[in-house]
């Protein structure tokens, strides 16, 4: 493929992303009472991680997630469950049947497991339409530079940004997760469960800081 063609096939993904983003903003706005939970400027949160965090997560903010996939997994589960709409950009080792068994719903979640040479790019486009997008770095650092645009589109669209494998400068949100141990599933005791195996819950210890808050090592049922 020459620079040329790809380059052409790139903008004419990306036209494509747009128009179908312009749609789905669309149709939010026509149903937004329906969408948009109780306190419209907080992302939906699991209990357990809202009451971890010294302040909630407000829509249009962007945070730094490391460590355990539970903690980015279970956000995705409680946003979708509450209606919103869920973008995953650049994570193609995603583990959807964990999202589904913490109660995600697939019909509010897009993943683009390849967004190509820019991934800032995609989800760019992708806040047009979504209450949340993930986005997968794959090892990259965003200057804070390039970061404030796309800071400003995400508070003017009401869309959170979650940013994994990377660092995105200037994020006053940065919260770090890790396995501190595991629930074995109620009858479970040395018999696995029958499709699901023994695990029931996992503990994560979350730690980090928000907004200019420490939060240290609060460990968590998820």
């Amino acid at each position: 493929m020459t620079t040329a063609f790809a380059s052409d096939y790139r903008a004419e993904q990306l036209e494509s992303l747009r128009r179908r983003m312009a749609e789905m903003s669309g149709a939010a706005a026509t149903g937004a009472d329906d969408l948009l939970p109780e306190s419209e400027s907080l992302l939906a949160l699991p209990q357990w991680l809202a009451e971890s965090l010294p302040v909630p997560l407000s829509r249009g903010s962007v945070a730094v997630l490391s460590g355990a996939r539970s903690l980015l997994l279970s956000v995705v589960a409680a946003v979708t469950a509450a209606g919103g709409n869920v973008a995953i950009v650049g994570q193609s080792d995603i583990g959807l049947l964990a999202a589904v068994e913490m109660g995600a719903d697939l019909s509010r979640l897009a993943v683009i497991p390849d967004p190509g040479t820019d991934p800032v790019e995609v989800a760019a486009v992708l806040i047009d339409g979504m209450d949340l997008v993930v986005l997968g770095l794959g090892g990259r650092r965003v200057p804070q530079t390039r970061a404030r645009a796309v800071v400003a589109r995400a508070r003017n669209k009401g869309c959170t940004l979650l940013v994994t494998d990377g660092d995105w400068e200037g994020a006053p949100t940065r919260l770090q997760a890790r396995v501190c141990g595991y629930e074995i599933a109620p009858g479970c005791r040395g018999v696995p469960a029958p499709g699901f195996g023994r695990i029931g819950k996992v503990r994560l210890q979350i730690g980090g800081v928000c907004v200019g808050r420490r939060v240290i090592g609060r460990a968590r049922t998820g």
